[in-house]
């Protein structure tokens, strides 16, 4: 593809460094025509690798691909601006009129530049973070409800969890599989060194805090945080044991976008005491 840059009267033609060979018989093309030559600018390809040059034919990515992952298009064409150029300095991060601002010939390279998507999903997690809690909900929420079903559920919390998770967008999908439903979990995912819990001491957590919490009325992830660790204290408990347990009674899993009263505040106070009350379950048959 021939693309057309304007200075004052001068015409750039920008194309790959293929085209270089074939540029004299364009040249015998234009003074067949009678017209003013244009400047050449070849370019070097962007690579898969330092063997192979990206190609949409051997299975590389497109832009609509990566858009459709939760690429950002303006972190993809920040990214794609710094692939075989270079504005002179170690800034990495441009707004689109700050590119064209800087964008100078002269800082186009020679040799083919290497297609990097860890460097891409780190570019677009940078953008990512520069949003507001409001906009990146507003973003996130499609691919939120490629894994979330039920709208009882709070996905402010949500959203507040993944913010600072989340580098393609379609990264949260995996991380919210346990909102819809609670995934069958061994009981041995209780059983964390750093967090200092066995099935034991999870098993005598869950069970304080079911009753504490039924009786607990202002189901918001802050008060509900604040409550786990008076419980906590006032038993003489570590409350990362509290904690802990409640996570994994809550999700089934290790990882989440957020602790155990972030999950309870996203899901509600009634799935939050049965899922409790499965894990207390859980415990006690693996004990006996």
């Amino acid at each position: 593809m021939v693309i057309r840059l304007t200075t004052s009267q001068t015409y750039h033609v920008v194309r790959g460094s293929e085209y270089l060979i074939s540029t004299p018989k364009y040249n015998l093309l234009y003074d067949a025509f009678g017209w003013e030559k244009p400047h050449y600018v070849h370019v070097s390809p962007v690579m898969r690798d330092a063997q192979r040059k990206l190609s949409k034919r051997d299975g590389d990515a497109s832009y609509a691909d990566f858009i459709n992952k939760g690429c950002l298009k303006d972190a993809l064409l920040n990214y794609v601006a710094l692939l075989g150029w270079n504005p002179g300095n170690d800034r990495e991060i441009f707004t689109l009129p700050e590119l064209i601002e800087a964008f100078d010939i002269s800082g186009i390279g020679k040799s083919p530049a290497i297609f990097d998507e860890v460097k891409l999903r780190w570019l677009n997690s940078e953008y990512i973070r520069a949003m507001s809690q409001d906009e990146f909900l507003k973003h996130a929420m499609p691919f939120i409800k490629q894994a979330v079903k039920r709208d009882d559920v709070n996905f402010d919390v949500i959203a507040a969890g993944l913010h600072k998770r989340t580098e393609y967008f379609s990264d949260v999908i995996p991380q919210l599989d346990f909102v819809d439903k609670l995934p069958e979990y061994s009981a041995e995912l209780y059983v964390n060194k750093k967090m200092k819990t066995d099935k034991e001491n999870s098993l005598q957590a869950l069970l304080l805090l079911k009753p504490e919490l039924e009786k607990f009325e202002d189901w918001d992830h802050e008060k509900l945080y604040y409550k786990v660790v008076d419980i906590a204290e006032k038993a003489g408990i570590n409350k990362k044991v509290l904690l802990w347990s409640m996570r994994v009674a809550l999700s089934g899993k290790e990882l989440t976008p957020g602790g155990g009263s972030d999950i309870a505040a996203i899901i509600g106070k009634e799935d939050s005491l049965q899922r409790i009350e499965k894990g207390i379950e859980l415990l006690q048959k693996s004990q006996a």
